[in-house]
């Protein structure tokens, strides 16, 4: 099995992705096949990995695919791979609100049988830093925690005090960086600027993190932490469904923490079922549709399983820049927008009328269209005051406060996606709102944490701002290139 490490925090703000970038490029650098990979429904962390490895990052996240998916899932994305390297989300034992463990950065290292790399902001501590890092480690036996790199150390004698402190502990200190704004990547009203809207300064910053973990940190003996990590003992996911082989069972969130207790106001997953009414042979080769799916600077929010499962499904799925391009891909029967920062680039895409308009006219054909957040703001008919595709009868506008948390939703009624009553968990992360006409009808009924309908379905077009991951439902992407080779 492969090698592997989690890279953890005490906090967010510590510096994991500063350490974890820079770990993935320095191995990456000295000729391992390193495979990278993200805790949680971060989209923007992913692409910096991506650029320091040359392989897709991938997310792992227990609440939406559950549990049982994390190690296959994992087990996927590092086929063939030397090293794995996996950055953590927000502190350590941070889950899903209310939650326990559940989607963790440690229930997921438990779930890899991962060793744990924790980094520490020591910028206002010295001894204090031996007590953090035991608490941490005595929190749950369960968690391994093999390793400390000590970040934004300020000095010579700073660092001698904390390597002091640390022996006591008897967890070795790998690293001590040194603070080092060059490494810094910008941020804004979403996090950090993602690698697509500034790839050459990204490069830049990528090979500076390099730099500053190869100077700063004990690679061999990250490397040989990595390789104590024991076989995992699990089957690869695979992107496909079996129709005749319903998908795993699914606990609620509450019983997969193991507390035993469902969740307020939460209800048990409907018994696994194939997708009601959908011809389960897959497209003949002549007949395999093409789906375009956005991509460039304003739709960078994806992940990396879903063309694939796009593609063993039946479909040919090629990616378009509603940015620059005027057009869509040749032969298109099915579109799928993902998330992104559309208000970033609001004027620019309205000045792209043309392909505005082939959008639009594809929607009133009945083809299928899947759009999630920044989707549902291009089909819109006006962004901040900016004409968009005009397929909703909607208008979106930013606004001051951010909508983030985990989401359980139900399908309201059958659509491209999904049947009625089908059952997925998301994730909602956005600065804007939108306000439907009179008599929409929603996508979506969340169910927890709060109660109320959610999103568009109208002819073939699904649009929501809630971000789902078909890997937990293979059957959402064979429903929908079924879809569109009908």
């Amino acid at each position: 099995m492969v090698a592997r490490l989690v890279i953890a925090a005490p906090a967010s703000g510590s510096g994991k992705t500063t350490v974890a970038t820079g770990l993935m490029a320095a191995f990456a650098c000295s000729g391992l096949a390193v495979s990278p990979h993200k805790v949680g429904p971060d989209y923007i962390d992913p692409g910096y990995h991506a650029l320091a490895t040359g392989r897709p990052g991938r997310n792992l996240d227990a609440y939406m695919c559950g549990p049982e998916l994390m190690a296959p899932l994992f087990a996927h994305g590092a086929r063939g791979c030397d090293l794995a390297v996996v950055e953590g989300v927000m502190g350590l034992y941070d889950g899903a609100s209310g939650l326990g463990e559940l989607a963790s950065t440690a229930q997921v290292a438990k779930l890899l049988r991962a060793p744990v790399v924790l980094v520490v902001d020591a910028s206002s501590q010295s001894r204090s830093v031996a007590a953090l890092v035991h608490g941490f480690a005595s929190w749950d036996p369960g968690v391994r925690i093999g390793g400390v790199i000590l970040n934004k150390v300020g000095s010579d004698r700073h660092e001698a005090l904390l390597r002091e402190a640390m022996e006591d502990v008897g967890i070795p200190v790998l690293g001590a960086l040194r603070r080092a704004p060059q490494v810094d990547t910008p941020s804004r009203h979403l996090g950090l600027v993602p690698v697509a809207e500034r790839r050459a300064d990204a490069v830049d910053a990528v090979a500076a993190m390099a730099a500053q973990v190869r100077e700063a940190c004990d690679l061999e003996a990250l490397l040989a932490l990595a390789r104590s990590a024991p076989p995992l003992g699990v089957e690869a996911w695979e992107p496909g469904f079996d129709p005749l082989r319903p998908a795993p069972s699914r606990k609620p969130p509450a019983e997969a923490t193991g507390s035993g207790q469902r969740a307020p106001g939460s209800a048990p997953d409907p018994a696994p079922q194939s997708p009601d009414g959908l011809d389960f042979a897959r497209p003949a080769p002549r007949q395999r549709p093409v789906v375009a799916v956005a991509g460039g600077s304003a739709f960078t929010f994806s992940y990396a399983e879903h063309p694939e499962l796009l593609t063993a499904a039946g479909a040919d799925v090629v990616t378009f820049d509603p940015l620059r391009d005027e057009q869509l891909p040749p032969g298109t029967s099915g579109l799928v927008i993902g998330g992104g920062f559309p208000e970033v680039y609001a004027a620019e895409l309205s000045a792209n009328e043309r392909l505005r308009k082939a959008v639009a006219e594809l929607a009133r054909s009945g083809a299928p269209v899947a759009a999630e957040c920044a989707g549902l703001l291009y089909l819109s008919r006006s962004l901040d005051g900016q004409p968009m595709c005009g397929v909703l009868d909607a208008d979106a506008r930013m606004a001051g406060r951010l909508t983030l948390g985990y989401r359980e939703a139900v399908a309201v009624r059958d659509n491209s996606l999904a049947v009625a009553g089908t059952r997925l968990r998301g994730h909602e992360f956005h600065r804007t709102v939108i306000e439907p006409g009179a008599g929409a009808d929603p996508a979506w009924g969340i169910v927890h944490p709060e109660r109320r309908v959610e999103g568009f379905v109208q002819q073939g077009v699904h649009a929501s701002y809630l971000h789902t991951h078909w890997a937990a439902r293979p059957e959402v992407a064979l429903r929908f290139a079924g879809a569109c080779a009908r």
